[in-house]
């Protein structure tokens, strides 16, 4: 499908220019809604209609934020998600028109920040924009927050945005550092995946199977032996915990071991049940917004 950009590609970002924004999605109708939306909140907004097209507007200019269709012709999403982190980290909002759980968990797991399923409220994906765009550090940080981070051989200086365990470099995307830090800053302290959504996603609703998916990949970048993990440990009932060495290093740390392995086979479970919750709770919150509307 041929492009139809709603501004020339280096046109002037109007007054009180937030960030630019590459929306990538192959129905004109949704991509002109996505575009009116976020030009209104602020946004200089670049649009393009597949895959090919998208990749060729990114290398031209980097864009702050995409918000990325799965279901594109030539080239899908997540082909067109690895080639663009393959030029180094940038936020990705993924839209699908699509609930399935792989869909979504495949689109985390390729370095998506967030996705958002159609159809969709566009007042929500834009605050879905302002989120992911606020978590990715546009700003310096605050002072406690710059502080570098150390513990088990891990470093993280925010403020540089980079990682390393024993000295070698981690490749993390931008929820999985601040996912890192957030636990770093807070060793051995338990926190449940709804907290952990509100303090790094910047989130008060959302599927919870997207802290669940962090967590793993982060895992498996930080960990010995991901299938065993001695550093984010699994705390039943409650969520997860970062134990430093000299932390959690008791019976109760051997108990959490012993379980881990059944831990890691339940999360996959889990997931599927958040998300059938999540699509009813959408629902339930899309039907009460309309019956607001409708009385105002």
């Amino acid at each position: 499908m041929e492009n139809s950009p709603s501004a020339p590609p280096h046109a002037p970002a109007p007054e009180g220019r937030r960030g630019r924004v590459l929306v990538v999605d192959d129905d004109p109708t949704v991509a002109e809604v996505v575009v009116g939306y976020l030009h209104r909140a602020g946004y200089a907004v670049e649009r393009a209609g597949d895959g090919p097209a998208a990749l060729e507007r990114f290398a031209a200019a980097r864009p702050d934020l995409v918000v990325l269709d799965l279901m594109l012709p030539a080239m899908d999403g997540f082909e067109v998600c690895r080639r663009m982190r393959a030029h180094g980290p940038v936020p990705v909002i993924m839209l699908t028109a699509r609930g399935d759980e792989e869909d979504r968990i495949l689109g985390l797991e390729t370095g998506a920040d967030d996705y958002v399923t159609k159809p969709f409220s566009p007042r929500e994906l834009v605050l879905r924009v302002e989120s992911v765009l606020r978590r990715a550090g546009a700003g310096t940080p605050a002072a406690e927050e710059a502080r570098p981070l150390s513990g088990a051989g891990l470093r993280l200086d925010p403020v540089a945005r980079s990682a390393s365990r024993d000295g070698a470099g981690l490749a993390l995307t931008l929820r999985e550092f601040d996912l890192l830090a957030f636990l770093l800053r807070h060793p051995g302290r338990a926190f449940g995946r709804e907290e952990l959504m509100r303090e790094v996603w910047g989130w008060d609703f959302g599927d919870l199977s997207t802290v669940t998916v962090h967590i793993r990949r982060l895992r498996g970048k930080v960990e010995q032996d991901p299938a065993r993990p001695r550093l984010i440990r699994t705390v039943w009932g409650v969520g997860y915990r970062l134990d430093l060495p000299g932390d959690g290093e008791t019976a109760e740390a051997g108990e959490v071991t012993e379980a881990t392995e059944v831990t890691e086979a339940t999360e996959v479970t889990e997931v599927t049940e958040v998300a059938e919750v999540t699509e009813v709770t959408e629902a339930t919150q899309a039907t009460d917004r309309t019956a607001g509307a409708a009385r105002a």
